[in-house]
């Protein structure tokens, strides 16, 4: 068997449709909205890689310290043979990871929407570590998955704090999801980013630079090339917010003036006022205790958590029961 295989149960078209309906659906409400995934485009992803590097932008980087110095930690805890890697990307992280399993790890599984991420990385890593067996593949995780016979047990990994890109309602559809995945045996690894000062929290998504307020307006950029829409990105102001009540970050994007924004592939003509917000991502942050309850809510018990020195930042390991 090669050592690379790749399936897709994405529809070659699912993207575009999705692009449609997400526009349609967020553009036509009030107030407007567009989910944080049609950021990343080719030129979003390296913006998003840019903004990793920034000295305001710490999750990152303190998700990186936790995974040095504990993956042995789950390793041992998990024996996992299967590891399981939602919204994969590049894999950069992960390769921590990989290689506190090796040798028992049979096989990686990278599940991601790009299939051009997911043989980049692939390529990449069996370069590296050619006993690896890798199955990747080109899925919308968020919309079931069906995961490939490989050997348990498993280890499912979520990493980022991407799971705070959901509304609560689709956590807890997710966490269900993905508690579904799982036999006995089986472990949730959960990145998570934590509450903290509303400073350090707001400067994460407004930096000096300018360099996540041009990731946020990209948005408008992909809107643009593809559905032919006439949106100008200078004629919106990058907004980032803390909403203490739901304690998570808010990006919006921010009408100059009044204007009208018109996409022929969907014949609509959007009107904005002078003012008027669209709101981009909810970026929620978390305690141990809330954590705790949402696993549990799912099916799943919090085995362990994790955290970096200053305590930003959470890695939790869930268990099924």
């Amino acid at each position: 068997m090669s050592p690379f295989q790749l399936t897709r149960t994405l529809a070659e078209d699912a993207t575009g449709a999705a692009l449609r309906a997400d526009v349609l659906h967020g553009l036509t409400r009030t107030p407007k909205e567009l989910p944080p995934k049609w950021f990343y485009d080719a030129h979003g992803s390296e913006l998003f890689e840019e903004i990793t590097r920034l000295p305001e932008y710490y999750p990152t980087r303190a998700e990186r310290e936790i995974l040095v110095a504990r993956s042995r930690d789950i390793a041992a805890e998990t024996g996992a043979r299967t590891l399981v890697e939602l919204g994969s990307g590049s894999s950069d992280k992960t390769r921590h990871l990989i290689d506190a399993l090796l040798p028992g790890l049979d096989s990686y599984v990278p599940v991601d929407v790009s299939e051009s991420a997911l043989r980049g990385a692939g390529e990449a890593l069996l370069a590296e570590r050619p006993g690896l067996r890798i199955h990747a593949l080109v899925a919308d995780f968020t919309h079931g998955l069906a995961l490939p016979e490989t050997p348990g047990p498993r280890l499912v990994a979520f990493l980022g704090g991407t799971i705070g890109n959901l509304l609560p309602d689709e956590r807890r559809e997710f966490l269900r999801a993905v508690r579904g995945m799982l036999a006995p045996g089986d472990a949730l690894l959960l990145g998570t980013d934590l509450v903290k000062d509303e400073a350090t929290l707001v400067a994460a998504y407004d930096d000096a630079a300018g360099v996540t307020a041009a990731f946020n307006k990209n948005v408008l950029a992909v809107v643009d090339r593809e559905l032919g829409a006439d949106a100008d990105p200078d004629d919106f102001e990058h907004v980032a917010l803390w909403d203490r009540e739901r304690e998570w970050i808010e990006m919006r994007l921010r009408a100059r003036r009044a204007l009208a924004v018109k996409i022929p592939e969907l014949d609509l003509v959007v009107p904005f006022e002078a003012g008027e917000e669209l709101r981009t991502e909810v970026s929620a942050k978390f305690r141990q205790e809330g954590v705790r309850k949402e696993l549990a809510e799912a099916g799943l018990t919090l085995a362990r958590w994790w955290t970096d020195e200053e305590g930003r930042f959470a890695l939790s390991l869930a268990t099924v029961g």
